[in-house]
């Protein structure tokens, strides 16, 4: 999941001049495409590359601030991030599915990165943003993104060069000047002691090769150590690393050589961690383990086994190092894990935790989010329900005061609940809980959005929950999690897919341990007929109707037998074959009358006079609706009534009767008027949609 947000900002930072004047030559720069006399209609791409830690991102926040403040971008800034803090590279269909919610755009539940990444581009046709594209590992990736508009800009951030992207020319960020390297640690090591010893200070600055991450957590130091000098800082940069920080090499020992370019970093922070507490240094190592790198003091928590408040002060002081970065209002109190630095977490929680210790922070973790998410949900029921009243059982960190606070959480955890869900089912060790978080996401999502706006998220979910399943053998969990995925296919049109996913519910409900899960069998049978109808496949999709209807007959359920019998008559009479529709609307009218339905078999007895006048046989039609004229009467239904008097009208109509099919039409009408005053009666043809068939679509499903 990316990090998007449609808004307009600027933070100041110190230097880039030469960065800043670059990128703004680029933007005024013609493209070479237009400079041919063949200009293309796609968006500018500028390109800011730079290593972890050079402060690439926040030029780059910088610039499209200043763009969006000359007025050339008026729909504001769009944000994604294309690589997990992991380092994994985020699918293009979730980039573009986050980037279409941000823009309030539909989004199709289910579909494809192709056919999300042209919505994505069609949707910004029509806008003038900027698409702040952050951590892109390829040109390949970060071209399904580039709007089809001149009118929008995309700022794009990486570790080198996009080689395949014309026109591109990368501005390239290394340190900072020494004048700015020296006011960012003057920010946070004080005036006074860079002012005292301003040679120390230039080579501090200089064993942090000028980078802006290496500066901070130096700075972050010397403000935690007032009795320390610069020199000292010096000094101790130069030391080997505190024994638990030690960069570890492939085989998880001591590494033998270190990227050059990478030791001051590591050596800044080394610095800053090596002299943290042992509780504050291990909460540290485990939030290499946060879900996307973001972190509160409800997950720094459950990490590191300790109460909330300890968390939240421990939290505050990690970022006054420089080890954290606020990732939202003060009041919030949210934490980004720098990028940069997450590589060098990882390495010392692989040194200092043991794997049984990990995983122990794991569970917890996933534990609390669980309690969080039912929490999130349970804010929605109404008061004195049994989900309010486990609510109020909760310690008061745990609880939310309304469901606009509940929502407002879900919406900014959005990104960090997808990871966890993702790392969870990807990690195999502890699925219980994986499967308990999938379902209380799902749970939450639909409780605060609704099941049409949180369809999208909850066919990933699902497509996680059957990964689990299947790896555990929960044949029914399976079974469910594709039924789900197949009805979302098959409401979207892509009804190929949708027949493989029955097909594979239906194997999952008649393998599962003791008896099969028949109701669900029974589910994927009527769809799989649903969906070789919808493909115009009349013969399949009545085979399919049948042996569901096999199934309702040895279950003794009359209702779904009468009901599957009218959709195999109305398959059948589409494909032509009378003679068989017609016994099957019997069928239906003989199950209906044996259920006690007077005006159901009444209906029945329409439709199988309707297939009788379409096959020709328009005097045994009008004999047949004359029978089922006097069923609906006999009932007192006169929605029945209606049905079978338009059925007589036009075969009265077939037989040269106009009087009587007019007789026939304004009796139904008055019929419908009674129960339907404001509508206009319906008017029967040949070739309508039998009536039954919307009703068993809804019944059935």
């Amino acid at each position: 999941m990316t990090d998007n947000t449609v808004t307009g900002a600027g933070t100041a930072f110190l230097g880039r001049r030469a960065e800043l004047a670059a990128l703004r030559s680029d933007l005024d720069r013609a493209g070479l495409d237009t400079l041919a006399g063949r200009p293309v209609p796609r968006a500018r791409v500028l390109l800011v590359a730079g290593r972890p830690g050079s402060g690439r991102t926040t030029l780059a926040e910088e610039f499209a601030g200043e763009v969006l403040a000359s007025g050339a971008y008026p729909d504001g800034l769009l944000r994604a991030r294309l690589t997990e803090p992991g380092g994994a590279d985020v699918p293009a269909e979730d980039t573009a599915r986050a980037l279409l919610t941000a823009l309030e755009a539909p989004v199709p539940p289910g579909a494809d990165d192709e056919e999300l990444t042209s919505a994505l581009r069609a949707e910004l046709r029509e806008r003038r943003c900027v698409l702040l594209v952050d951590d892109a590992p390829s040109a390949e990736q970060l071209d399904e993104l580039v709007p089809d508009s001149r009118d929008c800009l995309v700022l794009a951030v990486a570790r080198g060069p996009l080689t395949g992207l014309p026109g591109v020319r990368p501005c390239v960020v290394g340190g900072l000047e020494p004048a700015a390297a020296l006011e960012l640690l003057a920010q946070g090591a004080g005036d006074v002691r860079i002012t005292v010893d301003p040679t120390a200070a230039e080579r501090l600055a200089e064993a942090c090769a000028h980078l802006p991450a290496a500066l901070r957590l130096v700075a972050g130091w010397l403000a935690a150590h007032p009795e320390a000098t610069v020199a000292e800082a010096v000094r101790r940069m130069t030391e080997p690393a505190p024994p638990g920080w030690e960069p570890l090499g492939a085989d998880g020992g001591p590494a033998a050589a270190a990227d050059p370019e990478e030791q001051p970093l590591r050596r800044a922070f080394a610095l800053a961690a090596g002299s943290l507490p042992a509780p504050a240094a291990r909460m540290l190592r485990l939030l290499a383990l946060a879900p996307a790198g973001l972190a509160d003091a409800h997950v720094a928590g459950a990490l590191a086994g300790c109460p909330v408040g300890t968390a939240r002060a421990t939290l505050a002081a990690l970022a006054q190092l420089g080890l954290l970065r606020p990732a939202g209002p003060p009041h919030e109190e949210r934490y980004q894990v720098p990028g940069c630095l997450l590589p060098l977490l990882r390495e010392a929680l692989a040194a200092g935790e043991r794997t049984s210790e990990t995983q122990l922070a794991r569970a917890r973790l996933l534990e609390r989010t669980v309690r969080q998410l039912a929490a999130c949900q349970a804010v929605t029921q109404p008061p004195g329900s049994p989900a309010r009243t486990w609510l109020a059982s909760l310690p008061g960190p745990m609880r939310f005061e309304s469901a606009s606070e509940a929502a407002d959480w879900l919406d900014v955890r959005l990104p960090a609940l997808f990871s966890a869900a993702r790392a969870a089912v990807a990690g195999g060790d502890l699925d219980t809980l994986a499967r308990r978080l999938v379902t209380a996401f799902g749970e939450a999502l639909t409780a605060h959005r609704g099941p049409q706006a949180a369809a999208p998220f909850l066919y990933r979910l699902h497509e996680l929950a059957l990964r689990v399943a299947e790896r555990q053998g929960l044949a029914r969990e399976a079974a469910a999690s594709q039924l789900f995925l197949a009805d979302a296919d098959a409401r979207c049109g892509r009804h190929t897919a949708a027949l493989e996913r029955y097909r594979q519910a239906l194997r999952h409900a008649r393998s599962g341990p003791g008896a099969a899960d028949e109701e669900t069998a029974g589910r994927a049978l009527v769809a799989l007929g649903h969906t070789y109808a919808a493909l115009g496949d009349w013969q399949r999709s009545a085979d399919w109707y049948g042996r569901a209807l096999a199934q309702c007959q040895a279950s003794g359920d009359l209702a779904a037998c009468a009901l599957l019998h009218g959709r195999i008559g109305e398959t059948l009479a589409r494909a032509g074959q009378w003679q068989e529709a017609l016994r099957s609307w019997r069928a239906a009218a003989a199950e209906h009358r044996r259920r006690g339905d007077p005006a159901s078999q009444a209906r029945a007895l329409a439709e199988a006079a309707g297939v009788q006048e379409r096959a020709g046989r328009v005097e045994e039609a009008l004999r047949t609706a004359r029978e089922a004229l006097r069923r609906a009467q006999r009932a007192g239904d006169p929605s029945a009534e209606a049905a079978v008097r338009l059925r007589l009208a036009s075969a009265s109509e077939r037989l040269g009767q106009p009087q009587a099919a007019r007789a026939h039409r304004a009796e139904a009408a008055r019929l419908l008027a009674r129960v339907r005053p404001v509508a206009d009666p319906p008017v029967a043809s040949r070739d309508d949609t039998l009536e039954t068939q919307a009703q068993s679509r809804n019944d059935l499903l």
